[in-house]
């Protein structure tokens, strides 16, 4: 919930500051087949295989490759940004935006997330456990979105507090959840357990990534209770599949 002024450090910016994520090809499978070899035992992956594997960031990302914009305007990824560069966009079963990840430290104190630690700490978050406290940004892995605003409003997107989320990052997927929201003209945040997840420096002020961080938040996918990790990750991998065309069975027929 707190207002990102920090810039990241010219360290950071130099190991993190890559070109936003663009879509990539599927690697090839090594199905050539060995001469003489029968056609039910030649190399390659098995439809089974396929199916059970988990999604990749390729395959999530190709979903994304266009924009249909949604938001009446763009975000500014921190406060101190000169222009606003970031839409966020819309399927018929999602909303995206490709950005930064600034690091959220707020909620429940911790060792590595309180006052010493991160100057603009708040002991609130904008949504709560289960048991109705704050939740805990250094064992939760969770998204922020910016606040209700002119430029876009999640709710009428259809997300709230526990909503899943597919957090990319190089080629590396996690599932969170929303757990707090931002600045209304700023979007690019995510907790410090989400950053350690992403292999991300997860440090409040000196840590974070420049850019290439897609975020992948599914319509009406509320977990509960919010602060289960293991519920998010298993609701996350689900829809990513149904997302990404493998089981049309979990989420509508999709519109581009």
């Amino acid at each position: 919930m707190r207002t990102r002024t920090f810039t990241l450090t010219a360290a950071t910016s130099a190991v993190c500051g890559a070109a936003l994520l663009g879509p990539a090809a599927l690697p090839a499978t090594a199905d050539v087949p060995v001469p003489g070899t029968p056609p039910d035992t030649r190399a390659g992956l098995a439809p089974e295989a396929l199916t059970d594997a988990s999604v990749s960031a390729e395959e999530l990302l190709a979903e994304v490759r266009s924009c249909r914009q949604i938001s009446r305007g763009k975000y500014r990824t921190d406060a101190n940004s000169s222009k606003a560069t970031v839409p966020v966009c819309g399927t018929t079963d999602a909303v995206f935006w490709k950005a930064d990840m600034d690091i959220d430290c707020d909620g429940r104190k911790t060792k590595a997330c309180n006052t010493r630690t991160d100057p603009y700490f708040q002991s609130q978050t904008a949504f709560q456990t289960s048991r109705g406290k704050p939740l805990d940004s250094a064992r939760l892995p969770f998204v922020v979105v910016p606040a209700p605003g002119r430029i876009w409003d999640y709710r009428k997107s259809g997300l709230t507090g526990g909503s899943v989320v597919a957090v990319i990052h190089k080629d590396q997927v996690r599932y969170a959840v929303i757990g707090d929201t931002g600045p209304a003209g700023i979007i690019g945040e995510g907790s410090y357990a989400l950053a350690e997840e992403l292999s991300i420096d997860p440090h409040p002020t000196t840590g974070g990534a420049a850019s290439g961080v897609t975020y992948i938040a599914f319509k009406d996918s509320r977990v509960s209770p919010i602060e289960s990790r293991a519920k998010a990750e298993s609701r996350g991998e689900e829809l990513a599949r149904a997302f990404v065309g493998r089981d049309e069975g979990v989420l509508p027929l999709r519109g581009r």
